[in-house]
């Protein structure tokens, strides 16, 4: 692996080796989404909490502030929407050189394994990764399921996770399940839990979080479960602390309710 490759995996990995990624990308297929209206006021709080911030282009220049130090991984795949027919159909909508102007750390796009678009998609990783490398920029995988939440299932996602990691993403983005540890150990890159729709409780989501992290998942990539959260600073630092602090998820919900009091 290059100097490069190594510096920006860095960047979004922090020492300890784990992550906590906040995707605000969402409007790339669902348009305005609940506290995503005005993303640079939603961002600003958590960004202090964020090993690294999940964005479209359009957002990252209207909505970030230049003078930003939090690294940026870059979504560039898209051209669907959830009032379309199949939110699989994806392509690659941003460029590399695009990717290098914007001086962002990591790229990322989703696959849709057993879709009718499988094979779309996951040329559309190969040929991003077969790129990216020539610039040294990691690539994560994310492994959306479209609107079939019922394929999250362990056999399925570890499905998903390997072809991921054999078609060469350095990072794979997969939804917790039941039996997580099995998805984890047979990925042979780092896996980050992502969140998928806001969880009926608040204690739900520091469950999973500590259970994926103690099954071998190095951080998360959570959006909904936080800045959709009435109290998103002080849940942020409790899921920072399951990540970098090693926290259970009863220690992680007493500073998560401290900080609802002391807001």
């Amino acid at each position: 692996m290059d100097w490069g490759m190594k510096n920006r995996l860095s960047q979004i990995i922090k020492p300890d080796g784990k992550c906590l990624f906040m995707p605000i990308d969402h409007g790339y297929f669902l348009g305005p989404t609940s506290k995503l209206e005005k993303p640079g006021e939603t961002i600003k709080p958590l960004l202090p909490y964020s090993d690294a911030l999940f964005v479209t282009r359009g957002v990252l220049r209207a909505c970030v502030p230049p003078d930003n130090t939090v690294p940026i991984i870059l979504r560039v795949s898209g051209g669907t929407s959830i009032v379309g027919k199949d939110l699989a159909n994806e392509c690659i909508t941003t460029s590399i050189k695009e990717a290098i102007r914007l001086n962002v750390s990591a790229v990322g796009l989703s696959v849709f394994i057993g879709s009718d678009y499988e094979r779309q998609t996951l040329q559309n990783l190969a040929e991003l990764v077969n790129e990216a490398e020539g610039y040294g920029i990691p690539v994560m995988a994310v492994t959306a399921v479209g609107k079939e939440l019922q394929k999250r299932d362990a056999r399925y996602l570890s499905l998903c996770c390997r072809i991921a990691a054999e078609l060469g993403a350095k990072v794979v983005k997969t939804y917790w399940c039941e039996n997580f540890d099995k998805v984890v150990d047979s990925c042979p890159v780092p896996v980050v839990i992502a969140g998928g729709p806001k969880t009926e409780t608040d204690f739900e989501v520091l469950e999973f979080v500590y259970d994926g992290m103690k099954r071998g998942a190095i951080g998360v990539n959570l959006g909904r479960n936080i800045w959709q959260n009435p109290h998103p600073v002080p849940m942020i630092k409790a899921i920072r602390a399951i990540i970098h602090e090693n926290a259970t998820a009863k220690e992680a919900n007493k500073i998560y309710e401290s900080g609802k009091k002391n807001k």
